[in-house]
């Protein structure tokens, strides 16, 4: 349990809020993340795949039209769909991506089916995910869900001296229209059917998340692969592990040409991923990197029994 956890505890939460707000933004965003999932008494399971511990999405807008992230024994290769005159979709990216990707995966494994529902509507859609509904939002999702509904993934998996490739995309159909109508933004239908190649292999490496920590780490696509990746190693270690900079950059800080800029800018995703998992046990040097030692996952395996 971290520092801030430790402060609401002890001082309460008014008190926490009282110090945090004399600080940086970032320290309110990690009180307020930390008060919400220890708060949680509903508990609700996300799932992820377990590749994107290893291997995720980029978090910036990218000209590339393949996409190529390897970690440990695992390799992710996203190529961009096309569209009617051959020309580039684009590759899903940022935090919006990864919600929209965590949702069809939760729901999926949820109902052992590939079809999800989405719901009569975008509001619908869009407040299941947690996220605000708007003009805005609308069209960043539209956009987010076009990338991923077009695009081709091949994940390698090295395991005992073999290679094992699974070849195909996150969905079978497309999610969104092509253009969006007055007022409302109506689904062209009210459910996804997820590509059977991927479906299955989330359904033999489903990776479980909390869905409360989820939503408070979601405005930052870092914060977030910093989560799913705490949550897929701490719970299976079986004593401390150094992890450097250098490993960390080339894990999470793919757009960094320089290791000092991506030290700046990941330690407050690093502080707000901890701050949604109360249970990590992680050491920050500045100097050298993390310490990570075995910790509690963030779904108690009680819970995973249950649902």
């Amino acid at each position: 349990m971290g520092a801030v956890h430790h402060l609401i505890l002890t001082r309460g939460i008014e008190e926490a809020r009282r110090e945090a707000s004399s600080a940086c933004a970032n320290q309110r965003l990690c009180v307020e993340a930390a008060f919400e999932v220890m708060g949680d008494e509903a508990g609700k399971i996300g799932i992820a795949h377990a590749g994107f511990a290893m291997a995720a999405l980029p978090h910036k807008k990218t000209s590339e039209t393949v996409w190529e992230r390897e970690a440990g024994s695992v390799k992710l290769l996203v190529e961009s769909g096309l569209d009617m005159n051959r020309q580039p979709i684009g590759i899903p990216y940022g935090s919006l991506a990864r919600l929209i990707l965590i949702y069809l995966q939760t729901q999926a494994v949820r109902t052992r089916s590939r079809k999800v529902e989405l719901g009569a509507s975008m509001n619908a859609w869009l407040s299941a995910m947690g996220l605000p509904v708007g003009g805005k939002t609308y069209q960043l999702v539209r956009e987010q869900s076009r990338r991923l509904s077009r695009c081709r993934l091949t994940f390698f998996r090295r395991s005992g001296g073999a290679e094992l490739v699974t070849n195909g995309a996150f969905v079978r159909d497309s999610i969104l229209p092509l253009d969006s109508t007055h007022g409302q933004m109506p689904l062209w239908q009210e459910r996804v059917t997820l590509d059977e190649g991927f479906y299955q292999s989330l359904i033999d490496h489903p990776l479980p998340l909390r869905e409360k920590a989820i939503q408070a780490v979601s405005g930052r696509s870092m914060a977030i692969d910093i989560y799913v990746w705490l949550a897929y190693r701490l719970h299976v270690l079986p004593g401390p592990v150094e992890v450097s900079w250098p490993a960390l950059k080339s894990q999470f800080g793919e757009s960094y040409k320089e290791l000092r800029f991506f030290r700046r800018d990941v330690l407050p995703s690093l502080d707000l991923a901890l701050a949604a998992y109360p249970e990590a046990k992680v050491h920050i040097d500045e100097r050298r990197g993390l310490t990570l030692y075995p910790s509690a996952p963030p779904v108690p395996e009680r819970k995973l029994l249950a649902g």
